[in-house]
């Protein structure tokens, strides 16, 4: 059987659809063909980090790290441009 792929918004799509209640998760996960482990392991996932879709500043490990970098570019490059004004002026 062909491993599917599913993206963030069609997990979400599917953990709600459970969520309703309106559909037995047997025949959720049959209709996706997905195994019930990993349909629970989503809704949980769902469940324990759904509350930072309400959070304001919502930044990522990543994303944090790419803009201390980019604070200590900025930092390098003000340095290095005093150095050469202070060389410029005392030649």
């Amino acid at each position: 059987m062909k491993r599917h792929k599913w993206s963030s918004e069609q997990k979400l799509k599917i953990v709600l659809e459970g969520l309703s209640g309106q559909v037995e998760i047997s025949k959720l996960c049959n209709k996706y063909q997905i195994s019930q482990p990993l349909y629970y392991q989503w809704r949980e996932q769902l469940l324990h980090f759904g509350h930072q879709a309400f959070e304001t500043k919502n930044i990522t490990e990543k994303e944090k790290r790419l803009q201390n970098e980019n604070q200590q570019l900025k930092q390098i490059i003000g340095d290095l441009t005093i150095e050469l004004k202070k060389s410029e002026y005392l030649s």
